[in-house]
């Protein structure tokens, strides 16, 4: 599996792949795409799908995917043979609408056949063609149709394919995009390795948000907050914590002990009202 390298970070154009992400992986990302003609829409996002930083670092320590650069082959001057095969597919692809909008008019005028039949008679009739209204029938009318059927190339449909429809070269990318040593790092590659679905808190004030299944089903039952130190200031603790409260989720800090240990320890805190 190939993640391309854009704005820094991992892309995934194959629906495929993200599928496998997914379901397989648990690797979230976030739809960036758009079929929806009056812009993007959080709500009917599509391919491509960005990946944050960590999930494609992990992906990459993983073995699961590479990180490939194609700038330097999509950004070069197409030579005379690659625009001639861009145009050739550009029509087949209007010819392929003709003959499919054709084959469905057709089929919609054998689905209204005695009405089509009935009204064309009576015409023929008005005319005093009375031979002609007679000798009539649904192979007349369908050859007619077939005959003067017309495709407008200017209401064609432009199909935008996600992934690209060529062969291309890439490099292979093989710096760390961020620095494995770090804690966040480290944390959310724990948490991921636990068999969490892990993704990005940064809605929640938080540094991670932990689901327990696909977070297309279900809600975030746990907001991670990273402490580079064991030690943290009373107010800051309230405000986390009620912050946690606020949005229904457990409040979950993750630091490391300073006696340079690299194990990650994790401290659930909950809300406790005495009064009750």
């Amino acid at each position: 599996m190939y993640l391309t390298l854009l704005n820094g970070t991992g892309f995934v154009f194959n629906v495929d792949d993200y599928m496998e992400l997914r379901s397989k992986h648990r690797i979230m990302g976030a739809p960036v795409g758009t079929a929806n003609t009056k812009g993007w829409s959080p709500n009917q996002s599509t391919l491509p799908v960005e990946l944050s930083k960590f999930e494609t670092q992990l992906l990459l320590d993983e073995n699961i995917a590479k990180l490939v650069d194609k700038s330097k082959d999509l950004k070069a001057k197409p030579t005379a043979e690659k625009l001639e095969e861009c145009k050739a597919d550009f029509e087949s692809r209007l010819l392929g609408q003709e003959e499919a909008l054709k084959t469905e008019k057709l089929r919609e005028t054998e689905r209204y056949m005695d009405k089509i039949l009935t009204g064309k008679r009576k015409k023929l009739l008005k005319q005093g063609k009375n031979e002609l209204a007679a000798a009539l029938t649904d192979k007349d009318v369908l050859m007619e149709m077939s005959v003067n059927f017309k495709f407008d190339r200017q209401n064609a449909l432009l199909e935008v394919p996600c992934e690209h429809p060529t062969d291309h070269s890439a490099q292979i990318v093989t710096i760390p995009i961020v620095h494995t040593n770090s804690l966040k790092y480290r944390v959310f590659k724990d948490l991921w390795r636990r068999g969490k679905y892990v993704t990005s808190g940064d809605a929640f004030g938080a540094d991670f948000l932990v689901y327990p299944g696909d977070p297309m089903i279900y809600h975030a039952s746990h907001i991670v907050i990273v402490h580079e130190q064991p030690v943290i200031k009373p107010l800051e603790l309230i405000a986390k914590v009620r912050l946690s409260v606020i949005v229904n989720k457990s409040c979950v800090f993750a630091y490391e002990m300073e006696n340079n240990e690299e194990k990650i320890h994790y401290q659930t805190v909950a809300w406790c009202n005495p009064g009750k």
